[in-house]
């Protein structure tokens, strides 16, 4: 792996930071508050082929992998405007057609996803589940007179329902050997009947609302079944370690976003005739917050680089390391520059109060630190389950 950026990186990081800049962080707060996505720069992103740029080019994408779709994230996030959709719609639901759906899955949803034209969801959290995948009671039956599928269950916490053409909803079906329940992917469209979304009503303010679904019988074709049956947990994982990366890609950029503000700010505001940054009070807990900005972007890229190259264990590991890094890194980054510039910190102009909420979620989803930590415990140390 190297550790300097090639010089296409750095041409993608430069391009795509000019694109955020131009929006820049007044436009994302605004369509906040107008309770709508950041439809122009979604398709602006999707225009000069950045959302698709992890998709094969045979179906309309750039032929490059989470490694060039984890900067475009990271630099729209530290222009202030992070598109929370790109870890879904191209990163999870991308990948996994990617790598195991039909070529008539593949012609329907990938130049789509990729052109910003669709944009789909994913739904795996349930209420009584959370991170434990082996707990989802969502299941799948088939019709045996029709050979379709009928899917029941219930999920929480979805992003972007609302403006999704479909989710792709992890459900279990029944293993005829062994009788037991295994996991299996499925797409279903936003309109499908017995499919119902209710908004939750969240304290955080985000462009991507969240929503519970519940599945009531939803009769699904047999092709809306993504790979193959049989082969349930390592295309739900496919996805899963994408996620975890550009989660940290995601924290990664508003973490930068939100330290770039408070260094500006610290190297202007005067007190006492000397700049404020001056002062070590100030200017050291800014650069322990970059040190571990930087020290988690080098464990993203070792996860995108692993997963890219096919090293789906390994990048499991790096994936869930990167993820907890830099949800670590973000939260300090963000209170710390809150701090800095004291009640400035907390008003609109400055727009950095939004992100006490929004940093948060990086170390809540997709996964909690807790199970990060339960994960390098007995995988990677050997530690006896604690669960």
């Amino acid at each position: 792996m190297p550790l300097i950026e090639s010089e296409e990186h750095k041409a993608l990081r430069a391009a795509v930071s000019a694109l955020g800049h131009k929006y820049g962080r007044a436009y994302f707060t605004r369509t906040v508050e107008e309770g709508r996505p950041a439809t122009e720069l979604w398709s602006e992103a999707a225009k000069l082929g950045y959302l698709g740029v992890n998709l094969p080019e045979e179906h309309g994408g750039g032929g490059g992998g989470i490694a060039e779709l984890s900067i475009v994230l990271e630099e729209l996030g530290a222009a202030g405007c992070p598109l929370l959709l790109m870890v879904v719609s191209p990163a999870i639901c991308g990948t996994v057609i990617a790598r195991f759906g039909t070529e008539e899955q593949k012609r329907a949803w990938l130049p789509a996803l990729a052109d910003g034209t669709r944009v789909m969801a994913f739904g795996i959290t349930e209420p009584d589940a959370g991170s434990n995948s082996h707990r989802i009671t969502t299941t799948a039956r088939r019709d045996p007179a029709t050979g379709d599928w009928l899917l029941t269950g219930r999920k929480v916490f979805v992003s972007g329902v609302d403006i999704a053409d479909a989710t792709l909803i992890v459900g279990r079906t029944e293993d005829a050997r062994t009788g037991r329940l295994k996991p299996c992917l499925f797409i279903v469209p936003r309109d499908t009947p017995g499919f119902q979304r209710h908004k939750i009503d969240m304290e955080l303010s985000a462009a991507e609302k969240q929503f519970e679904l519940v599945l009531d019988d939803v009769r699904l074709p047999a092709d809306a079944l993504v790979g193959d049956e049989d082969a349930g947990l390592l295309q739900l994982f496919a996805g899963l370690n994408p996620e975890r990366i550009m989660t940290a890609a995601f924290a990664i950029g508003m973490g930068r976003f939100a330290l770039s503000r408070a260094a500006e700010y610290a190297r202007e505001r005067t007190v006492w005739k000397a700049p404020i940054g001056s002062h070590q009070a100030i200017a050291h807990p800014l650069a322990q917050a970059h040190i571990d900005l930087e020290l988690a972007r080098l464990m993203m890229q070792k996860a995108a680089h692993l997963y890219d190259a096919g090293d789906d264990v390994g990048a499991g590991e790096a994936a869930n390391m990167a993820k907890y890094a830099a949800g670590e890194a973000c939260v300090k980054a963000v209170d710390q520059a809150v701090h800095t510039l004291g009640g400035n910190g907390l008003t609109r102009e400055f727009g950095l109060a939004s992100l006490i909420t929004a940093a948060r979620v990086s170390r809540i989803a997709p996964v909690s630190r807790e199970m990060i930590l339960n994960y390098v415990s007995h995988q990677t140390l050997g530690m006896p389950k604690s669960y």
